[in-house]
């Protein structure tokens, strides 16, 4: 049950919100600061993602790899080989965001203040890095393979190829649901889904190759599945790294916020407004608001109210300010 309470000593206000199930409270002083932790408590870190997901898709994948790889050598496909090595970068992709959304699940401590919640960024960006590097790695070889083709095992490539479409297209369907909440299962769900691309170009080559007798066409199957992929990896490594460097997470307009802030009775003012990603899923925002209202906590409560709801902003700090500081000459 939530409960304030207020202490009238100068103008000074703090306030924290918990959200329903947890305390909310205020003190009147000048300046104030208000602390939201979202809803039924304080929760640093994403949603629960199911780690079971990322260790059915690295056992899975990670035997597949390895046949893979040694019927690649076998039939003499370059874009088995390719579709092997793009499978292995998953692997360490699927174990970079799994180790990632358990580290977001640790306590914070009294030196990470907030938690692990920033690893799951670094784990978009890494795997975003490792889908960009695996594409190189494709195209070289593909490129040397177009200027010497060599012949290979079309029905092999085949079989091999269309095993590791339904299991990469299975593990890929692990991650869906939750793609669009946080962006490190989105990281892993594009991953699989990329793989699952290659797996059916390589079996579109085979097929091609069996009819045809072109051996290039294993190499050129390969540059367009490596730019259908580099397209779909884009947009994940741009938010990646914009989180990374703590920027507004995407469906948060700063101007927006500010506005709201604005609207508020008796708000003048609105500086310092700060919105970054504390995770893929937590977001937390810091304002300064200058007002001319006698009731602190209720401003307080007000301000986290249209933060949380209409913003989904989980962490809130506020200072109230009852009039232009120097740090703030024109508010």
């Amino acid at each position: 049950m939530a409960h304030d309470h207020a202490h009238d000593h100068d103008d000074h206000a703090h306030g924290h919100d918990h959200g329903p199930g947890g305390h909310s409270h205020a003190h009147g002083h000048d300046h104030g600061h208000g602390h939201s932790h979202g809803i039924g408590g304080h929760h640093h870190g994403p949603v629960d993602t199911g780690d079971w997901r990322y260790a059915v898709g690295l056992i899975v994948n990670l035997a597949f790899v390895a046949c893979e790889f040694g019927a690649g050598i076998w039939a003499d496909s370059t874009a088995l080989m390719a579709d092997a090595g793009h499978n292995l970068s998953d692997v360490l992709g699927l174990a970079m965001a799994g180790g990632a959304a358990w580290l977001a699940r640790r306590a914070a401590g009294p030196k990470r203040t907030y938690g692990y919640g920033k690893a799951t960024v670094l784990a978009a960006l890494g795997n975003a890095l490792l889908l960009i590097f695996a594409c190189g790695a494709i195209a070289f070889e593909a490129i040397r393979r177009l200027a010497e083709p060599a012949p290979v095992a079309s029905g092999v490539i085949m079989v091999v190829a269309g095993i590791g479409f339904v299991i990469n297209l299975g593990t890929a369907m692990l991650f869906m649901k939750d793609q669009h909440k946080d962006l490190n299962v989105r990281g892993a769900y594009l991953h699989m889904m990329a793989d699952a691309a290659v797996s059916l170009g390589v079996v579109v080559a085979g097929a091609v190759i069996l009819l045809t007798g072109w051996a290039v066409i294993d190499a050129l199957v390969s540059l367009g599945i490596v730019a259908v992929i580099m397209i779909g990896t884009w947009g994940l490594l741009k938010d990646s790294v914009n989180l990374a460097l703590d920027a507004a997470p995407n469906g948060v307009e700063v101007n927006q916020v500010r506005d709201a802030f604005l609207a508020l009775p008796g708000v003048s003012a609105v500086h310092d407004l700060h919105i970054w990603g504390l995770s893929t899923t937590d977001t937390a925002l810091t304002a300064h608001l200058v007002h001319d209202r006698p009731d602190a906590d209720a401003l307080l409560i007000e301000a986290q109210g249209v933060a949380r709801s209409r913003f989904g902003v989980s962490h809130t700090t506020f200072q109230l300010e009852s009039g232009a500081l120097p740090d703030c000459p024109t508010c």
